[in-house]
């Protein structure tokens, strides 16, 4: 069993050792990293270089974008299982060797994750549900109790076979519409239940970026809508759709652009009443608390709460 360990980076001289010191250091050693540089200007190529492991395949392309530098790290991977890891990020020691007890067969298998901050040095333990040998069409509530980046799960190589299953290209958000169209075509998808990444969260992170490129969360949602446009996913995509909007209206209180908060959020509300009409019912806000899901469920009330952060910061 050969795994293809696909590593996207740019100017991550301080951390890419890490990362690929994770890799090489386990006791597992059937597999490829496969580093894709898009463009990078500081030290990045010369730390990788250094390294003289037959296993490692380096490319420097010019820069285009993760999704570009992922989609190409899967053109080139020869192993029969694919794992995505950002070059900030590291592998828990003999992650590959649990992976092997609990992969099962499956076309994917998702572990859980630890959050490192790094502003202050805090960590916060990413927890999935475990079980077996699931499919979205018989557990289509998997898209909302699963994480939907690619980095804390194993694929088989086959399901990127079929080359409409890429990263999208020119946008932000270019992890979860992949990720579902890939949930939904795996016959059998697991979750091990164990802690087997870091991800490490710095200020720069796209994770924790805010900036004009949100709007693409919306081109993200239209391509999810045609990946489950069956009755079946109706009630779960709904819940997606206010979870996720909801999330990015509120996090608008840390952007800088004062006008494209309220360009935002009035885009947001109006994308949520077009495709979710009885958005204030639900499921998503029985489990918010009375003051959270009040202001969520209010455009007014949002662009306060994002006015009032502002000031008091």
């Amino acid at each position: 069993m050969k795994f293809s360990i696909i590593v996207p980076t740019y100017n991550r001289e301080k951390y890419i050792a890490k990362c690929i010191d994770s890799v090489l250091n386990q006791t597992y050693n059937n597999f490829e990293l496969i580093i894709v540089d898009d463009g990078s200007t500081d030290n990045t190529a010369k730390i990788v270089r250094s390294y003289k492991d037959p296993r490692i395949m380096y490319i420097k392309n010019q820069n285009h974008g993760i999704s570009y530098s992922r989609n190409f790290g899967i053109d080139k991977a020869s192993g029969e299982y694919i794992i995505f890891l950002d070059s900030d990020d590291y592998l828990h020691e003999s992650a590959f060797d649990n992976i092997l007890v609990d992969f099962n067969d499956s076309d994917i298998l998702i572990f859980d994750y630890t959050e490192i901050f790094e502003k202050n040095n805090t960590k916060k333990e990413n927890k999935f549900p475990s079980f077996k040998n699931y499919n979205l069409k018989e557990h289509p509530e998997l898209i909302n109790i699963i994480n939907l980046g690619p980095c804390n799960k194993v694929y088989k190589r086959s399901l990127f076979k079929d080359e409409s299953n890429r990263f999208p290209l020119g946008i932000k958000y270019e992890d979860f519409p992949l990720l579902i169209k890939l949930f939904k075509e795996a016959k059998n998808i697991s979750s091990c239940g164990k802690q087997l990444t870091n991800v490490v969260v710095h200020e720069g992170s796209e994770t924790l970026t805010v900036d004009e490129k949100v709007f693409d969360i919306f081109k993200g949602f239209d391509m999810v809508k045609e990946t489950l446009n069956d009755d079946i996913y109706k009630e779960e995509l709904s819940k997606l759709l206010v979870r996720k909007i909801t999330t990015y209206t509120v996090s608008q209180r840390t952007q800088k652009d004062k006008k494209l908060i309220n360009k935002f959020i009035d885009e947001a509300f109006k994308y949520l009443k077009e495709y979710v009409p009885d958005y204030k019912d639900n499921k998503y806000y029985e489990d918010r608390s009375f003051i959270k899901r009040t202001i969520e469920k209010n455009k007014t009330l949002t662009k306060l709460y994002c006015k009032l952060y502002r000031l008091f910061k």
